[in-house]
């Protein structure tokens, strides 16, 4: 279910949030270590910290279903068992001589595009927000891919189906993307 998991290593602390409800309800979690539980479980230590909702029942509930649900329909299995064709989907991408990197892994993935495909060379600033505001965000919101398209340093998308997508999906995802990015390829050789 974490990355620590999946990576094999073993953090202090894993923070949560929608992931608990599938953000149905608002819910956050914190999970610690037992090193740096210890102070608070045997030291009498207090972590003076709260909020309004903290705890709140219906918000646990909500958790709990949903927890379930995630282990009694095995969708973190299915994500397993789809993720080597979202990841080649994705990276039939590189065709497109605008896509720089395709990374990630599970169902969240970024493709961060590039002014030159072989030196991973970025756009100007000015490009790339003109890529980021006025092409990649609206025209991919428009075609119905909610996805996140971000200016950070390069632009880039960030991509997190359902956890209950499969082919189908990847094929409508690639398609929107394409089209897009082709797009985008288009202005970025004018500009």
């Amino acid at each position: 279910m974490f990355g620590a998991q999946r990576f094999d290593y073993v953090p202090d602390v894993i923070t949560t949030a929608k992931g608990l409800t599938s953000a149905y309800v608002p819910m956050g979690a914190m999970i610690v270590s037992h090193r740096v539980a210890e102070p608070f479980v045997a030291g009498g230590a207090a972590f003076a910290h709260g909020l309004t909702f903290g705890g709140h029942p219906v918000a646990a509930a909500v958790a709990l279903a949903n927890l379930d649900l995630l282990e009694r329909e095995d969708l973190l299995g299915r994500v397993r068992e789809h993720e080597p064709e979202l990841r080649a989907t994705l990276e039939g991408l590189y065709d497109i001589p605008i896509v720089g990197d395709v990374r990630g892994a599970g169902y969240f993935w970024r493709i961060e595009l590039v002014a030159d495909q072989d030196g991973k060379l970025p756009f100007s600033p000015a490009l790339a927000r003109e890529l980021t505001d006025d092409v990649l965000g609206p025209e991919l919101r428009r075609r119905g891919l909610i996805c996140r398209a971000a200016d950070r340093g390069y632009p880039v998308i960030q991509l997190a189906p359902p956890l209950i997508a499969g082919p189908a999906e990847f094929a409508e995802i690639e398609r929107i993307l394409r089209d897009v990015l082709e797009e985008a390829a288009r202005l970025a050789t004018r500009g």
